[in-house]
């Protein structure tokens, strides 16, 4: 399991190519990325808890200013630095896309 994160510039094609609003991908956490998303209880853990593991998810830039704020007090459960390397580029990420108008994260689950 793992889940992969891609920063579009706008809504990307769910069928198709959506590699025309790719702004860059992060490929190389997704297994630890997974392992801790998925401690997170989805009625009170805020947006990041919505992310679905099996599946795809989309933020806006208004939906990655708030998971945004999530990053640092997920900070504090890493278990290891596969976890921390993996928060860092979700923050990076989230940073974006909220500076980003009409910009989308998306969360890619096996």
């Amino acid at each position: 399991m793992g889940i992969e994160l891609e920063l579009h510039s706008r809504r990307p094609a769910r069928k198709g190519s959506s590699r025309d609003t790719l702004l860059r991908g992060s490929y190389e956490h997704g297994e630890a990325l997974a392992r801790l998303l998925s401690t997170l209880d989805r009625q009170s853990s805020g947006k990041l808890g919505w992310v679905y593991p099996y599946g795809d998810t989309l933020f806006n830039e208004q939906e990655a200013g708030v998971a945004r704020q999530e990053v640092d007090v997920l900070t504090q459960a890493c278990t290891d630095g596969q976890q921390k390397a993996a928060l860092r580029d979700l923050a990076e990420f989230l940073e974006e896309c909220a500076a980003t108008p009409g910009s989308y994260v998306w969360f890619i689950g096996d």
